[in-house]
């Protein structure tokens, strides 16, 4: 019962500030997401670094990472008026790593490198990229509008749900059993048609979008973040661990909340630039 009512106020007061830092303004948004940012590259690499005894800078990587978040929020919304100068000490920090790398006699380059660039476009880039989205469907004379980023976590928390419901109630064949036992093809049906209904729902508020569009959008963020949730659960079973970390707690880590996220923005992304909106 403790651990459920920890489950139930972590999960709440992770939702009200997630849905209440987009909503307020691009200064709350960006500022929330600076941090996710820095926690979950930082996350990523104490697990690399426990598990491949990786030797890279952390630190390098968790500055690499916020700073090229900061620099895609100041070329996005409107904060920067020269874009590829403003990249310039991003790729001078990743340079830096590199060639401090070269320096080290006791390390295993091969997993430094590997790991160090993982840490920056398998994390770091997708938060960064969320700046893009940020800016779709802004009135004129405004460069921020809540409404993208808030509907991909509309949609995934609408696909969990959906999921973990007609799973538990139906669920018979398994997606990839060896990768999450739990995870059924029914439940995968049950989260989209969750996902979609929102999606027709937010058609009727936000004419951004017409109808069709808002449910292929939908359906983006189903396929890529349930990919994205197994591309984490693949690598947590390599590790054989159960959670990613342990700042959310009866959540696990920022890896853990986030991993549906990674891999959505960036197909969001290619899907609302398809379909002219981007």
């Amino acid at each position: 019962m403790k651990k459920f009512l920890t489950r139930t106020a972590t999960g709440a007061a992770f939702v009200a500030i997630l849905i209440g830092s987009i909503l307020y303004g691009k200064a709350s948004f960006g500022a929330l997401f600076m941090l996710v940012t820095l926690l979950a590259v930082s996350e990523f690499c104490k697990l690399t670094k426990s598990y491949k005894q990786t030797t890279f800078s952390i630190w390098l990587a968790v500055l690499g990472g916020g700073y090229l978040f900061i620099a895609t929020f100041m070329v996005f919304l409107g904060v920067a008026n020269a874009p590829l100068t403003l990249y310039t000490p991003y790729f001078a920090i990743v340079a830096y790593a590199f060639i401090k790398q070269l320096f080290d006699t006791e390390s295993k380059p091969l997993d430094n490198y590997a790991y160090f660039v993982l840490s920056q476009v398998y994390v770091a880039l997708p938060f960064a990229l969320l700046n893009i989205l940020a800016t779709a469907g802004a009135e004129p004379g405004t460069v921020y509008n809540w409404l993208m980023p808030l509907s991909i976590f509309i949609f995934i928390w609408c696909n969990d749900t959906g999921a973990f419901c007609v799973g538990c109630t139906i669920g018979r064949h398994k997606m990839f059993e060896r990768i999450s036992p739990k995870k059924t093809w029914e439940g995968f049906v049950g989260g989209a048609v969750v996902a979609v209904a929102a999606g027709v729902a937010m058609s009727r508020f936000f004419d951004v979008m017409n109808v069709w569009e808002w449910a292929g959008m939908a359906l983006t963020v189903v396929a890529s973040g349930t990919l994205g949730d197994l591309v984490e659960s693949s690598m947590k079973r390599e590790m054989q661990i159960k959670d990613s970390g342990n700042i959310l707690p009866g959540h696990g880590g920022m890896l853990d909340r986030f991993d549906s996220t990674l891999l959505a923005v960036p197909c969001v992304i290619i899907y609302l630039n398809l379909i002219g909106i981007l």
